[in-house]
């Protein structure tokens, strides 16, 4: 199995690259770009369709021959909900960097007859998740309710310094609907200072899989299978982009059965 953390490769241009190919699974794609303002990206989608994430700054956007004016404006991941843009399968696109940009590029088997769309800040409101040292803020950009995607999953989560999140300790790994559904999925990091650092587990009921991770500003971390907890250290607040795809653009998960109890305490 592929180590389970990807630093990124640079400051500038495409900073993280994460295939099916690499990460050794079949569904989730991830690349960064980190733009200076009047340079380009642009992409095929093929048989995939694709998310763009504005996680700061602007550019310029346009999907196949429809062009969707300056997207973007946030300066920093942790100051409010982001713009987005989907692209459907057999698709071109091009973002041109208007600021310092930076923009991830979510991808995921495509199908159906979906259309290219922003997905502007305040599309789905925030949701406030766990209570107490669980408490954490979550900016749903591509939830499965939207009937958006034919398998895309994206969503943005900030946990506040001393936090868990995604916890108690859950799992979709299990092709076993209506009781779990089986989602790969990536969490890039971004840390508030940048300084900062967290802790990732991921691992499985019989520990074949159990790494634990020490995650730093600008990490992405995969999820083939496996329990995945995060905790933010006390000072530094962790910001997190998922994305999740498997067979069914569901998101039903199974808590680890001895942390159950956390969730009436």
């Amino acid at each position: 199995m592929p180590n389970l953390k990807v630093k990124p490769s640079g400051t500038r241009g495409r900073v993280t690259h994460v295939t099916p190919q690499n990460a050794g699974w079949t569904y989730v794609g991830f690349d960064l770009h980190r733009m200076k303002p009047g340079e380009t990206v642009s992409g095929e989608t093929g048989d995939r369709e694709v998310c763009l994430v504005w996680v700061t700054g602007k550019g310029k956007a346009s999907a196949g021959t429809k062009d969707f004016g300056t997207l973007g404006g946030r300066m920093s991941p942790f100051d409010g909900a982001p713009h987005a843009l989907y692209i459907p399968m057999e698709s071109t696109w091009s973002v041109t960097a208007e600021t310092d940009l930076e923009l991830a590029v979510c991808s995921a088997p495509g199908g159906g007859t979906y259309q290219a769309k922003a997905i502007p800040p305040g599309t789905h409101p925030q949701v406030t998740r766990g209570k107490g040292t669980n408490v954490r803020y979550v900016n749903n950009i591509m939830p499965e309710d939207d009937s958006s995607a034919h398998s895309l999953l994206v969503v943005e989560v900030i946990t506040p310094g001393g936090h868990t999140s995604s916890y108690p300790p859950h799992k979709h790994d299990q092709d076993d609907l209506p009781n779990e559904s089986f989602l790969e999925e990536t969490y890039y990091h971004r840390l508030n200072p940048p300084q900062g650092f967290a802790f990732q587990r991921v691992y499985t009921d019989d520990r074949s899989l159990d790494e634990a991770m020490a995650i730093e500003d600008g990490d992405v971390t995969l999820v083939p299978k496996g329990y995945h907890p995060c905790a933010a250290c006390h000072g530094y607040d962790l910001y997190y982009l998922n994305v999740m795809a498997g067979p069914q653009r569901i998101w039903k998960f199974h808590n680890a059965a001895e942390h159950e109890w956390l969730l009436k305490a």
